[in-house]
């Protein structure tokens, strides 16, 4: 974990990517295009904790029809900047099966633990998934997943913020910044 001095002093000098007000546009985006699809679904949201709490937490109000919720906590990162081997801390559980899925998750990077999700919940027999994130980062490289719904596409940094941390810190803020290279 980072000192309070370390984390202020990364905030400091850190790039603004995008500004609380283009957050909230990307969020109002992601809730128009979801309540379009899934309206008549009722579908089971799960919500990837830690990251996804926030994105979570102000989409949730802005759909339109009734659905299910709970949670599924899987790193990849833990407080490491390089993804490595994938933990579940809580898999998704048996109230998938015969549902439509829907996954939200803060950011898709190398789409490893995305890709992973979706086996899980399919496996476990669900009749649908569907994935939506914040944010799609840019990083030039194959993906095994892509996301059904994007709020945001991100440059190839290491960004925190609206649920993205670095080194354990930072989940809090309204906008998305990036560390300076």
């Amino acid at each position: 974990m980072l000192s309070n001095q370390k984390a202020r002093d990364i905030l400091n000098g850190a790039e603004l990517l995008l500004s609380a007000e283009q957050v909230n546009a990307a969020v109002n985006r992601v809730a128009l295009e979801i309540n379009a699809k899934l309206a008549d679904e009722h579908p089971l949201v799960l919500s990837v904790m830690g990251g996804a709490v926030i994105f979570t937490g102000q989409l949730l109000p802005m759909l339109s029809f009734p659905l299910e919720f709970d949670y599924l906590h899987v790193s990849r990162y833990g407080n490491e900047k390089k993804g490595g081997e994938l933990h579940w801390k809580v898999a998704p559980r048996e109230n998938v099966r015969g549902k439509v899925v829907l996954v939200l998750d803060d950011i898709l990077d190398e789409g490893e633990t995305l890709h992973a999700i979706k086996q899980k919940v399919l496996v476990l027999g669900a009749r649908k998934f569907y994935s939506a994130v914040f944010a799609d980062k840019d990083n030039g490289k194959n993906k095994p997943i892509h996301a059904d719904f994007v709020g945001t596409t991100l440059p190839n940094r290491f960004v925190f913020g609206f649920g993205m941390d670095i080194h354990g810190a930072w989940r809090n803020l309204p906008a998305v910044y990036a560390v300076k290279e």
